[in-house]
């Protein structure tokens, strides 16, 4: 590497620093409680920790999104992938994943900070042409996420959108012009293509995508995967290695993960106790739900329940 190449790598990472500096000011400004939130901004969502997790992992949905952690670290876990997720790194779901996750890096005096801002497929869909103009690339290697190292320039419009939070007056069309640059910039990225490929129709990513969301509208139901590989118009081994290939687990898997997330939200809300929770998720044997619950966050219903109840 010349010397003309190591001054403008080490000049985009002094630009990365600052504006991640930046965006982590604004963040700790319009977050001031652990956990995350919505912004006014529809779409836009804070993350904010304050303490380490050295071994408990937090299991949860991560929706299609762009993320940028701006301070601290996170070890996100995707099926058998594992990602570190860092400041000035970003982070895509192109569909929605389970995921567990580990905050790793926090203090209350310097927390985990980051922004996510979800995918607007129609958005997305109306600049794939302008970015693509001649289609898009064969696809290489998928993975159910894609992390690296953020540009510059799109962990500043991350912050423009954000920003737009401090003035009152700003209004729609500033909010949608700042979300337009930086969908623009994520898929002119490396991972781009990627991004691009879940809004292209026929594509088996969206293939994928349409058999993610009839299992979340159906979670409790039981189904065969060659009726489910039929709805969305591919093979049953087609169907397998793809869905594999785009969220990192099989089908089956997943709806266990929808199942068993579900069966908690319902037991931590209070509505419901273990038994019904395990019977409107779709568990017909309490000791199978005991056991996959136990598998899947570490402990039995009662005690995981307790533990996050105190």
């Amino acid at each position: 590497m010349n010397k003309g190449s190591e001054y403008a790598m080490a000049h985009k990472r002094e630009r990365a620093q600052e504006e991640t500096v930046r965006l982590a000011r604004l963040i700790d400004a319009h977050m001031k409680r652990d956990g995350t939130a919505a912004a006014r901004i529809p779409g836009v969502y804070f993350n904010r920790y304050s303490q380490e997790e050295p071994s408990a992992y937090l299991h949860t949905m991560y929706w299609p999104t762009v993320g940028i952690a701006a301070q601290g670290k996170k070890i996100i876990r995707i099926g058998e992938e594992t990602v570190e997720y860092e400041g000035a790194r970003l982070l895509v779901a192109p569909v929605a994943l389970p995921v567990a996750i580990r905050t790793v890096q926090a203090s209350p005096s310097e927390p985990f900070l980051a922004v996510g801002l979800y995918l607007d497929p129609q958005k997305i869909a109306a600049l794939v042409p302008s970015v693509y103009p001649d289609g898009l690339p064969n696809i290489e290697r998928r993975s159910p996420s894609y992390a690296l190292e953020a540009e510059p320039a799109l962990i500043g419009a991350m912050s423009r959108l954000v920003s737009c939070l401090d003035d009152a007056v700003d209004d729609e069309l500033l909010i949608s012009l700042a979300e337009n640059e930086i969908f623009i910039r994520l898929l002119r990225s490396p991972i781009g293509v990627y991004v691009a490929e879940t809004v292209l129709a026929g594509s088996s990513v969206q293939r994928v995508a349409k058999a993610i969301d009839w299992l979340r509208n159906h979670y409790a139901e039981s189904f065969k995967i060659a009726e489910l590989a039929d709805r969305v118009h591919l093979s049953e081994s087609s169907f397998r290695e793809h869905f594999k290939s785009v969220t990192g687990v099989s089908p089956l898997q997943y709806q266990k993960a929808l199942r068993l997330q579900e069966a908690r939200r319902l037991m931590l809300s209070g509505e419901k106790d273990a038994l019904t929770a395990c019977r409107l998720v779709g568990y017909i044997s309490d000791s199978q739900f005991s056991r996959d619950y136990s598998r899947f966050f570490g402990s039995p219903p009662s005690r995981d329940i307790a533990k996050w109840r105190s």
